[in-house]
């Protein structure tokens, strides 16, 4: 499994943070309305998952795992797949439901060869991830940006949901028409 180097920064303002990384230099790869099907391994194990995500133009199949709590304590195996709907229906064959639907809409900058993604999820204040080749240049843009270390977190998504007194794992379908 792959290591990822990246770490979050809660509660942005979108538009000032865009344009500051903007007049920095970073390139704007797209904005991505973001669909996914979480699934448990077998056995269940609460710090590794199955995520089935598209962006409409990408769809993955990843196994994720949380080995630490630190900027390199994730691991991902990940391969591309052709259709989400039916590779869904492959895993459901395979005897994995899906625990739960997420939608969230992503902004993805490039900056020094770090990935900036601007997320917006359902019922939570919009924040950043970084994510770059190693320890050392995603903590390097952290401060590129003015930001702490002690500002940002390595928590993942149900981490922060559970920073903000939400239990994901316990919301089926997580998505914007739960904020109307």
């Amino acid at each position: 499994m792959n290591t990822e180097y990246e770490i979050r920064i809660l509660e942005i303002n979108k538009e000032e943070f865009i344009k500051k990384i903007i007049s920095m230099g970073a390139k704007h790869i797209g904005d991505f309305d973001q669909k996914r099907y979480v699934y448990d391994v077998k056995p269940i194990n609460p710090n590794k998952w199955i995520r089935l995500r598209t962006n409409g133009k990408d769809t993955t199949l990843t196994i994720k795992e949380i080995k630490t709590d630190t900027i390199d304590g994730t691991k991902e195996l990940e391969i591309s797949v052709d259709d989400f709907e039916k590779t869904n229906l492959i895993l459901e064959n395979l005897g994995f439901k899906s625990k739960n639907y997420q939608e969230n809409k992503r902004s993805e900058y490039i900056l020094d060869d770090i990935h900036i993604d601007i997320d917006r999820w359902p019922m939570i204040p919009t924040y950043i991830e970084l994510e770059g080749l190693n320890e050392e240049s995603v903590i390097k843009m952290v401060n590129k940006l003015g930001y702490k270390m002690e500002e940002c977190t390595t928590k993942s998504v149900q981490g922060i949901y559970n920073y903000y007194g939400y239990e994901v794992n316990n919301i089926p379908n997580l998505n914007f028409d739960m904020e109307e």
